[in-house]
């Protein structure tokens, strides 16, 4: 079906109209939002979580103990405080709790530990730690955070309570005397629109993860825009099974349901054998995916009643056109809005028109502050015209999409929020664009588009790769990596793994001279200073010492080899978690760590 520019941009309008209702000068704030909710629907249920229901009421009634607890500590308007708690109530309390009295929830990733839980705190200067007590044993491996960073750990009902670190309280003692009262408005006094709700963490291509901002109007202004584009309203169910932590779930998806008043069904984590039965418990009606999620779920057994379920419309990015067909095939007519942007890109796309494979349109290019680049991939730099001004990319032509910077009174639109870090703020934008002053967000991602302006997704710039829905940064991996003593270098890259979406962690080992690989050494140095999404899957150990390469392109062409080992004659190895080491290389290793072979390019 061929859909015209016009209506494409009628659709957009409606996304628009929510997102730009919200100004960086008004005083209206999030938590004023949730207090008029818990007025107006004080019965109706805001989260469905293993077998409970949360109302709007009691809500807003838990996160003001939180709130108070947290001001009783000396948290006050401005400061900062680190939430690392999983996708449970709790969860909510905590950030809301703070947002309550103008402090900025600190939101950490719930696999953070050692340096990189440190990092996190220090960065974002969090005074307190609202620690759900499944994370305890890897905020113990963070060392000097209980001497200057106050700790409540919030009890899991799902598990029991295990040792705590000293100098660690329970949140329970505190909350026993705590009011569930609002807390005065006049304790937000100085903080609108523009002002941090969150500092959500990203990995860049570079460095430890970044503390990104997100204001209490980009937050208001997504849910608005969202719920107006997606036709949403109070009769809708949304399911959210994606990390709260991450910008995704915890504002796309939050603030839309709180813009709709629509109910949310929470999970801890994605179950591929529990999703439909979710659906059709709770009558879901809109789901927001990544694209693996939507590959596990086409590969579960086929059923009878595939198509029996309330599911309407799914919102999301990953989706791979080959997934997107065999699932509209199989389970039915759903409405696919397939998009693009980041957590703290100032500029966005959505496919809002079913066009499959494409993650947005920009139908009218003077009514979007996003432009594609032309990008030279064998250089690793931008194309240039004859007065030093990039370029814009034909059709057909790869580029990186970049949004104009805008600070505009009155307007939120275009705005770059940037990072905690001044630095790292600078360093993601690009100055002298196409005329001499202008000012461009960086993506760093790679996308096509074609004649009728559909974008596509190509590929990112730089280090920092995507598995299990996860960004992975090289330089941590390294970093975790450095100590492993039989290395002289280690490089870190992502190569493709046929039927999974992103790149899987690969390393490439020179060896110390007279070095011999240890590679159950390796893994217990690599499961116990990572996340388990970061655990590299492949080594190669390189047989010459002498590389003249430059690290860049070394890395490129160690991608392009993977870890096929009849592209070189170097020793390859398999992640093998039985064993609690690395395999060598065989079609059984491949088997037990649920891979194909790589595929030759």
């Amino acid at each position: 079906m061929t859909v015209s520019r016009e209506q494409t941009q009628a659709k957009l309008d409606l996304l628009a109209s929510g997102v730009t209702r919200h100004v960086p000068e008004q005083t209206y704030l999030v938590p004023d939002r949730f207090e008029e909710l818990a007025r107006q629907c004080p019965n109706k249920t805001f989260l469905y979580y293993n077998g409970q229901e949360v109302t709007f009421f009691e809500l807003n009634r838990r996160a003001n103990q939180y709130a108070h607890v947290a001001a009783t500590l000396g948290i006050k308007n401005g400061d900062a405080g680190a939430v690392m708690i999983e996708n449970r109530p709790e969860f909510f309390y905590a950030w809301l709790g703070l947002a309550k009295i103008g402090a900025i929830a600190s939101l950490i990733n719930t696999q953070t530990r050692g340096v990189a839980l440190s990092h996190a705190v220090e960065e974002t200067g969090s005074k307190i730690l609202f620690l759900g007590s499944e994370c305890a044993s890897l905020f113990a491996t963070a060392e000097g955070l209980t001497a200057t960073l106050k700790t409540l750990c919030v009890a899991d009902g799902d598990s029991p309570m295990g040792e705590l670190c000293a100098d660690i309280d329970t949140l329970d003692h505190y909350l026993v005397s705590a009011s569930d009262e609002n807390p005065v408005a006049s304790c937000r006094d100085g903080t609108i629109g523009e002002s941090p709700l969150f500092y959500v963490f990203t990995s860049g291509t570079t460095g430890l993860p970044k503390a990104a901002i997100i204001s209490h109007m980009r937050w208001l202004g997504v849910g608005d825009g969202w719920s107006a584009v997606l036709g949403m309203t109070a009769d809708d169910v949304l399911y959210c099974f994606l990390p709260l932590f991450h910008g995704a779930a915890g504002m796309s998806l939050v603030s839309n349901a709180l813009s709709s008043k629509a109910p949310i069904v929470l999970r801890r984590r994605f179950s591929a054998s529990l999703f439909w039965i979710d659906v059709r418990q709770y009558g879901v009606t809109t789901v927001q995916y990544i694209g693996e999620v939507c590959r596990y779920l086409v590969n579960q057994p086929a059923a009878d009643n595939d198509r029996q379920h309330s599911l309407l419309r799914m919102t999301g990015a990953g989706m791979t056109a080959e997934v997107w067909r065999k699932f509209i095939e199989r389970f039915g007519d759903i409405e696919i809005y397939e998009g693009w942007g980041s957590t703290e890109a100032n500029c966005s796309t959505m496919n809002v028109d079913g066009e499959v494979g494409s993650c947005g349109r920009i139908p009218f290019k003077e009514r979007s502050n996003a432009r594609l680049v032309k990008y030279d991939l064998e250089n690793g730099c931008h194309v240039k015209n004859e007065q030093g001004f990039l370029v814009e990319c034909e059709p057909g032509e790869v580029g990186e999409i970049l949004g104009l910077v805008l600070n505009i009174p009155g307007v939120g639109a275009g705005r770059f929020e940037g990072y905690v870090s001044a630095q790292a703020t600078e360093e993601k934008i690009l100055r002298d664009v196409f005329s001499s002053g202008d000012a461009w967000f960086s993506s760093g991602d790679l996308l096509v588009r074609n004649a009728e302006d559909y974008l596509y997704f190509v590929d990112r710039i730089g280090d920092t790769y995507r598995w299990k829905s996860e960004n992975v940064s090289t330089t941590e991996v390294a970093q975790a990596l450095e100590n492993y003593q039989q290395a002289e270098t280690i490089n870190v890259f992502g190569v493709a793994v046929p039927g999974h979406e992103g790149r899987a962690g690969m390393l490439a080992i020179r060896l110390k001279d007279g070095g011999e690989f240890d590679p159950a050494a390796l893994y217990e140095q690599a499961v116990s200073k990572l996340p388990d999404y970061a655990v590299p899957l492949f080594v190669r150990i390189l047989a010459h010492t002498d590389i003249t390469l430059t690290y860049k392109l070394r890395k490129v062409d160690l991608q392009k080899a993977g870890y096929n080992p009849a592209n070189y004659g170097d020793p390859l190895f398999v992640l093998d978690r039985n064993l609690a080491s690395y395999a060598p290389y065989s079609d059984t290793a491949l088997a037990n760590l649920g891979v194909e072979p790589f595929l030759q390019n």
